[in-house]
């Protein structure tokens, strides 16, 4: 018979006559490391006790004693972006990833998922012999295309991951998780209650994938990619790490950022010429700021510091667990942050980051009355500009944006079998498309020119390699532009050209700053009006980068795009119409009907008998969202207005046997009004002073309150006893602003 496989030995008639052969499997050799890329979230350049801060990071920092510090290492200013670079060696428009990976516009460069031209690291490698798993935050698949009806070929697992654990989304909460392992949606395996934390989570599962794989089969080596949701909104960690930072951070950012500084020049992280950069605009002095403000954001930045601490804990259990057995050595450990410090917090800091995007600016005077909330499970933190600014220490601006405090951050790798130089600094220039590029001649590896009949972009990064056994070498990297929703800018030859756009502005109209980076490293001297034709010069070379690397056409959408519906090819009905059939999975909120800031009707088909009650539909969380639910056989509705229950019961029982009840909410203008109906008949009504417009990070439910309960009526899942035939949701109507993308950037600080 034809024989499909490949096969080099003899068929005789019989086993006499006959030769066998067998396939070698791919092996990378019995000296290749293992590799673990680790992806720090929304950290900034200063935020590790090793790179200036004063908040505990002894795990880290003991790795950065026995392996090198890179302190002129660049990323994009965004999440996805730096992902799909760091995975691939490309850059990140180069495969299709602009922005985040939330929406899909319709262009090469921003797809939502990274282009099947352009391995990931995880594909490459498992094709090499390595055993090959992810852990943590993916963000590098369309959001419409992450529920538990896929489809799945973005997913990790498609992607060159032999397992994975994790969440999908760009944030989420750290007691209740949107888990993911594998292909499919799971709970958490323990409660807030019974001590669950996101991090530790993962980190017990990194741990289990590593000595599975040590254990049975020692001989193959492993590529682990670890992508905290720390320290990412909201900052969350148990009580004891926050407390311990109680009153650390009351003489406020200035004098943070102070000796931050001072801390960053002793070690030798910046050349001596550089400057401290002025606060940004809308960052206020610490000293002239209101009682209540200072007191905000102290405590704020003390739920984030202890979030760092605890999720360096973390990491330390992950390095002893290799140590024990015997593979830290010969363990290429990559360590970074994915962008700068963020700027999501607004000017005051955020209880619940959710109002920010709601362009709800709450006041410190508002949000002082919930301050013990804060990092607990019933708030969604972020910190204010001046600690993000702090965070980023010596920099100017955010995450976000592509000045140095955006693109900027800290660089350790840790190999002590190939790197002598323990605890030394290297100053050479890279950026994050240059890490699979070392990895793969770390360990001899060249990809592919096709890959699974996908013929691959060139790797456009540049190795590291060379830097490990020389800090004295000059940088190979020549040339990096950067771009992100019109912020652009580009070094090349020690000169830096950048410039911060506003949105809806002509892009020709930009004003363009000029900086002699390798002497200015903190963008403080402006040499535009000084050297024109280097300015020039340097514009002209973006424009070429950007030709060159798929950047165009400029965009300078953001928040916006959240939500938005590009084409016919997703989840969401053109009618408007979700219609869902229990049992069903939880769904993501980009799934989900978008019922923030619109009028929409909820009906559910139910059969139960007297004292059956539940959840029948609900979204979000415990800080903000929406839950319908039968309880002491009354109909329920909760509109959990960022903490405030905005409740309404029926007036009559719902009825034994069959019927359908349901909330007819409708919008009027910037305030609301739900009605509950049995039967089609109302049975009870409330107004409400001010609907979300953006709900949660996290979806629906149907049939329980998934994770984090939105409802202080019941404490956990509270699943329907009953039987719940169907769901149907109806959205009516969308009222658009015209002044809502204004009102969103400008709260964004993006003017």
């Amino acid at each position: 018979m034809q024989q499909y496989d490949h096969f080099e030995g003899v068929i005789g008639k019989t086993l006499a006559d006959s030769t066998p052969w067998w396939p070698e499997s791919a092996n990378p050799g019995d000296d290749a490391p293992n590799v673990i890329v680790i992806l720090v979230d929304d950290l900034g350049f200063s935020h590790f006790g090793c790179f200036g801060s004063d908040i505990a990071t002894p795990n880290i920092d003991h790795l950065a004693s026995n392996g090198l510090r890179y302190t002129n290492y660049h990323v994009t200013p965004l999440c996805s972006p730096t992902r799909a670079a760091l995975l691939t060696g490309r850059n990140h428009h180069e495969v299709g990833m602009r922005s985040v990976s939330n929406f899909n516009t319709g262009f090469p460069h921003m797809r939502g998922e990274v282009s099947n031209h352009a391995g990931t690291m995880a594909e490459v490698l498992r094709d090499e012999g390595y055993a090959t798993f992810m852990l943590g935050k993916w963000h590098l698949t369309q959001m419409a295309n992450a529920s538990a009806a896929g489809p799945f070929d973005q997913w990790p697992l498609a992607r060159g991951f032999d397992r994975y654990y994790g969440f999908l989304d760009g944030e989420t909460d750290q007691f209740h998780p949107e888990l993911v392992c594998d292909n499919h949606h799971i709970n958490t395996p323990k409660t807030f209650e019974e001590g669950y934390h996101l991090t530790e989570d993962l980190v017990d599962h990194a741990i289990e994938f590593i000595h599975d794989t040590k254990s049975i089969r020692p001989d193959r080596p492993f590529f682990m990619y670890f992508a905290l949701g720390a320290m990412h909104a909201p900052h969350q960690a148990p009580k004891s790490f926050i407390d311990k930072y109680r009153g650390a951070f009351d003489a406020g950012w200035d004098v943070a950022r102070g000796k931050w500084f001072a801390k960053q020049r002793e070690m030798g992280l910046l050349p001596d010429n550089t400057a401290l950069a002025p606060r940004n605009p809308g960052v206020e002095a610490w000293d002239d700021m209101p009682e209540n403000h200072r007191r905000l954001a102290a405590r704020l930045q003390e739920a984030f510091a202890g979030f760092l601490e605890h999720t360096d804990e973390q990491l330390g259990r992950l390095f002893a667990s290799l140590d024990s057995l015997g593979q830290l050595d010969n363990t290429m450990i990559v360590l970074q942050s994915d962008n700068g410090a963020s700027q999501e917090g607004g000017p005051f800091g955020v209880m619940h980051e959710m109002k920010f995007f709601n362009m709800i600016l709450e006041t410190p005077d508002e949000a002082i009355d919930r301050i013990d909330d804060i990092g607990g499970p019933n708030s969604h933190t972020n910190y204010p500009w001046g600690w993000a600014q702090a965070g980023n220490t010596p920099f100017k601006w955010y995450k976000q944006n592509t000045h140095e405090g955006g693109v900027h951050v800290p660089l350790i790798v840790h190999w002590p079998a190939r790197i002598a130089d323990a605890g030394g600094l290297r100053d050479q220039f890279h950026h994050v498309n240059d890490i699979a590029p070392t990895i793969y001649e770390a360990i001899g590896v060249t990809p592919p020119a096709v890959y699974r009949g996908y013929e691959q972009m060139p790797v456009t990064g540049t190795s590291l390699l060379y830097t490990f056994g020389d800090g004295a070498a000059e940088s190979r990297k020549t040339i990096q532009y950067y771009e992100m929703m019109g912020h652009r800018g580009v070094i090349a030859g020690g000169w830096k050209a950048v410039t911060r756009h506003t949105p809806g502005v002509s892009f020709d109209d930009d004003s363009w700053e000029l900086y002699h980076y390798d002497v200015d490293r903190s963008e403080c001297n402006d040499l535009a009006a000084q050297h024109p034709e280097k300015l020039q010069e340097l514009i002209a070379l973006w424009w070429q980068e950007a030709d060159e690397h798929n950047v165009l056409p400029l965009d300078d959408r953001g928040i916006e795009l959240f939500g938005a519906r590009f084409h016919d090819r997703t989840p969401h009905p053109t009618s408007k119409h979700y219609t869902y059939r229990p049992p069903v999975s939880p769904l993501p909120a980009q799934v989900s009907p978008a019922m923030g800031g619109r009028s929409w009707d909820l009906e559910a088909r139910v059969e139960r008998n007297a004292g059956e009650d539940g959840v029948l539909f609900a979204v979000g969380s415990a800080s903000a969202g929406l839950s319908l639910f039968v309880q002491n056989n009354r109909l329920v509705f909760d509109y959990n207005y960022f903490g405030e229950h905005h409740i309404v019961e029926s007036d009559y029982d719902v009825p034994a046997g069959e019927s359908v009840v349901g909330v007819e909410f409708r919008r009027l203008g910037r305030d609301g009004a739900a009605t509950l109906t049995i039967n089609g008949a109302a049975c009870g009504a409330i107004s409400y002073p001010a609907i979300m417009r953006v709900i949660s990070s996290l979806g629906a439910s149907i049939g329980s309150d998934h994770g984090s309960q939105v409802c202080t009526r019941y404490s956990d899942e509270f699943a329907f006893q009953g039987v719940l035939q169907q769901v149907d949701v109806q959205l009516v109507d969308r009222p658009v602003s015209d002044t809502a993308a204004a009102e969103a950037r400008a709260i964004m600080g993006k003017q």
